[in-house]
This record gives structure tokens, C-alpha cells and sequence, in this order.
């Protein structure tokens, strides 16, 4: 066996196992420890190929990725992690579809149809993977609306866009020679990630990168099957399952399929009235102090905190748990809500959180904290909206209806932090702010969180 082969089939390994570990917020880590070790050595490998004739670009190229990456790494908060995964997917899918064009360019007058499919496949995901990502980062960052851009007749001009694209597919894998229709089946791809992206709510947002991890997997591996690279093949299939995997996932998680998500503009409200339900219209919000919060915990035996995309917003996840561990400290059990979609991107809240130095053991998913709400004295609520709005269980107009939500209004007593009464992403109003057992705490929730800390630690005389 090569160096080569030697390598490659230890990375295949240890990208198997990364991706086993990513399983568990408790191994996740050494999954990622693995997976980068995996690729260390794949490029390792890849510099003792026979087809290297200079290495020059190549060193350009690592010294430049490196440079620019360092600044990416310790610069970027993690709150802004899902902005930089989207951009990371929209690099990828670049790299892939320009290398595709140029072997196109060099060699399609010899390519056979198996090849020119192959290309034809590598191009098109690559080049709607990049301008779809680019949409969705500027979505999660503000540069867009977060809302649906949605026109009538919007679904016909996207269907009939993707039928014409694969159409000129088939017609360029049957005909190589024909550049004009390559170049153009290239441009209509980048412009259909943007029309594909568009009509999409930020709350569908976790959902859509993986969905895009999965075509940047897809075109990783087609990439590899051009080059005739094994490793390269390997990783891009993982990237593929796994993307469709967790797509899946979150989409249980949000009850929707992956083709209402494409094409269902979620968050989009017909009318007025449907943002508010008749609960919600029947009374008005309590909202509470820091001094009447604090006297609430002073007596509560068991807390859940059920965090959200405020949480990441104002950056509160370590004053959260620097407030936590004065309710331990006193003797307080506390555990964390993570509902799959909380956030902009899957596992986003367990990140957040890991970063604060919060006790995976103390971390617990949907379905295993739920039964746990109705015996709690007090839930927390950071930011969380569309996730714990009662709303999904009953109206049928909503658009969240039928979404497994965290059952945060069956607890005893629910505090909310929240700069204001703003809905969440999907557009509707949460019906647990009206509820009689329900409080708010208006203000920045790390302003808050740091207050309560400090509030309780002068409370206790510790």
C-alpha cells in the first residue's frame, strides 16, 4: 500500500468516527478532533500524488487558506457560527463548481456521457449551493429580510426553471461538444439558488443548511468520482448522507417535509388577525421586576432554562450560566430545554452553551425534558418563540400548527426574558406570554441574567 492509499484510508476511518461521535454532545467534541485529524492526513496524503507537477499554487493555496482562516476562527462569535457555516458551504460549492468548469473547459471534447454527467451534476449543485448559501447568511445576518419574498406564481417559475435545467443536463451529457448550453445550464444554477432560497422563512433556516450541507456533500462527491479520488469521494458521501439525515431530522422536528419547506414560504401570514389567537387577545402580558424575579427562585426547588435564538442574539449564554450555577449553589436543580431547531442552525443552542461551560449532563433534548415541565417550579425562558408557543398545539391556522414545541406552559411558573413583545420568526404571536402563570422581563437578556446573578448571590450572602 502507497502513502497515498495509506492516508486516505486512515482519514476514511477517522472521518467515520467523527461523524459517529457528532452523535452526543458529550463526544462531539473528539468528533471534531477526529474529523480534523482525519483531514490533516488527506491532504498530507493528497501532496505525495504522482499528478502534482508544481507545487507552488498549492502552497499559495495553503498558506492563504490558513492566513485567512485564523482571523475566521478567533474573531467570529459563536453566535455568529451559523452565518460563517453558510459561508463556509458557499466556499466549498464554489471551489467544486470552478474546478468542474475547468475540466470542463480542458477536456470536454473528450469527456464520454458517463463523464459529462458527472461534471454536468458537479456544476449545477455547486453553483446553486453557492448562491443559496450566500442567500441564507445574508438572511441570518440582516442583509435580507428574514420574512418569505414570495410573488404569484412564484412555485410555477421555480418548477419550470428546474425542469428546464435538468432538461439541458440531459441534453449536455448526450451532447459534451455543446458549450453553449453548459454555460448556460451554469448560469441558470447560481440564479436558481437565489429564486430557491428566496421564498424561505429564517425560520426554516436550520433546516435549509442542512439541506445545503447535503448538496455541497452531493458535490463534493461528484468532484471525486471526476478526479477519480477516492477520499474525496468517501467525504463528499458522508457530507451528502449526513446533510440529508439531519434534514430529515429537523424537518420531524418542525413537522413539515423537506418540500414544504422549499416551496411553502413558512412564516408567511395571510392576515392580520391570524397573529394573534384568542387567548392572546383576552388579556395582556404580565411583566415582572428583577426584585420580584429573584424572590420567585429564591423558593423554586427545580429550574429549566429553555434557551433560544435571543439567547444567541444578545450573547447571554455566559450570564446564563454563571446564573445557573448560583441556583445550584444553592441548592436548586437546573437543567437546559434544547429543542432541535432552537436557534439558526442545528445544535446551534448546544454549542452556545458548551462555550459557556454549561455540563453536557445538564443538557437535555425535547422529548426527554417534556414530561419534566408540569413537576417544575419555574421555567426560564431565554429568547425562545416559536419553540414554546402553545399556539402549535391548537390552531390550526397557524403556521407553526403540528410543530412539536417544548411544553413550557405546563410548568408551575414561566419567566420570559424578552426586549419585547415582537413575534418570532414564523410571524405569530407566542399565546405563553398571555398565560395567568406567565411573566415577563423586558430588557437585554444578558443585562437581565447579569442582574439576577448578581441580584441572587447578594439574596443568598454568598
Amino acid at each position: 500500500m502507497s502513502t497515498l492509499q495509506l492516508c486516505y484510508f486512515i482519514s476514511a476511518i477517522l472521518f467515520i468516527l467523527g461523524i459517529r461521535s457528532l452523535s452526543s454532545p458529550i463526544t462531539a467534541r473528539r468528533g471534531m478532533n477526529l474529523a480534523s485529524l482525519g483531514m490533516l492526513l488527506a491532504i498530507i496524503g493528497t501532496l505525495f500524488g504522482h499528478q502534482i507537477v508544481s507545487y507552488t499554487w498549492i502552497i499559495a493555496g495553503l498558506l492563504l487558506g490558513t492566513v485567512l482562516s485564523l482571523p475566521i476562527s478567533l474573531w467570529i462569535p459563536m453566535t455568529k457560527i451559523p452565518q460563517r457555516i453558510a459561508l463556509s458551504h458557499a466556499g466549498g460549492a464554489l471551489a467544486a463548481c470552478l474546478i468542474g468548469i475547468a475540466e470542463y473547459y480542458r477536456y470536454h471534447t473528450a469527456f464520454s456521457t458517463t463523464s459529462m454527467s458527472i461534471v454536468a451534476i458537479e456544476v449545477t449543485l455547486g453553483a446553486l449551493t453557492f448562491t443559496g448559501s450566500l442567500m441564507v447568511a445574508a438572511k441570518l445576518h440582516g442583509l435580507l429580510p428574514g420574512r418569505p419574498i414570495t410573488y404569484k406564481g412564484q412555485n410555477i417559475v421555480n418548477i419550470s426553471l428546474f425542469i428546464l435545467m435538468v432538461g439541458m443536463l440531459i441534453y449536455i451529457t448526450l451532447n459534451p461538444t455543446m458549450n453553449l448550453i453548459f454555460y448556460i445550464l451554469l448560469s441558470l444554477s447560481f440564479l436558481f439558488g437565489i429564486f430557491l432560497v428566496t421564498p424561505i422563512g429564517a425560520a426554516d433556516m436550520p433546516v435549509v443548511i442542512a439541506i445545503f450541507n447535503s448538496y455541497g456533500g452531493l458535490t463534493g462527491a461528484a468532484m471525486g468520482f471526476m478526479l477519480a479520488n477516492r477520499i474525496q469521494i468517501i467525504t463528499g458521501a458522508l457530507d451528502g448522507a449526513s446533510g440529508f439525515v439531519l434534514s430529515i431530522l429537523m424537518c420531524k422536528a418542525m413537522n413539515r417535509s423537506i418540500t414544504n419547506v422549499l416551496f411553502g414560504a413558512f412564516g408567511k401570514i395571510e392576515e392580520e388577525p391570524d397573529k394573534k389567537t384568542s387567548t392572546s387577545s383576552a388579556r395582556e402580558p404580565q411583566s415582572i421586576s428583577i426584585e420580584d424575579t429573584l424572590q420567585l427562585f429564591e423558593q423554586a426547588k427545580s429550574v429549566i432554562v429553555a434557551p433560544g435564538y435571543g439567547m444567541a442574539a444578545s450573547q447571554a449564554h455566559h450570564a446564563l450560566r454563571e446564573f445557573a450555577d448560583k441556583l445550584k449553589a444553592s441548592g436548586t436543580n437546573v437543567k437546559y430545554a434544547i429543542h432541535p431547531v432552537a436557534g439558526r442552525m442545528p445544535g446551534h443552542m448546544n454549542v452556545l452553551l458548551a462555550e459557556a461551560n454549561v455540563p453536557y449532563t445538564d443538557l437535555f433534548d425535547m422529548d426527554e425534558i417534556n414530561p419534566e415541565f408540569p413537576h417544575t417550579d419555574i421555567v426560564l425562558v431565554v429568547g425562545a418563540n416559536d419553540v414554546t408557543n402553545p399556539a402549535a398545539r391548537t390552531v390550526k391556522s397557524s403556521p407553526i400548527y403540528g410543530m412539536p414545541i417544548l411544553d413550557v406552559d405546563k410548568a408551575k411558573q414561566i419567566i420570559v426574558l424578552k426586549r419585547s413583545l415582537n413575534p418570532g420568526f414564523s410571524g405569530v404571536e407566542n399565546e405563553l406570554y398571555y398565560k395567568s402563570h406567565s411573566w415577563l422581563l423586558f430588557g437585554d437578556a444578558k443585562d437581565s441574567l447579569t442582574k439576577l446573578a448578581y441580584g441572587f448571590k447578594r439574596a443568598w450572602g454568598s
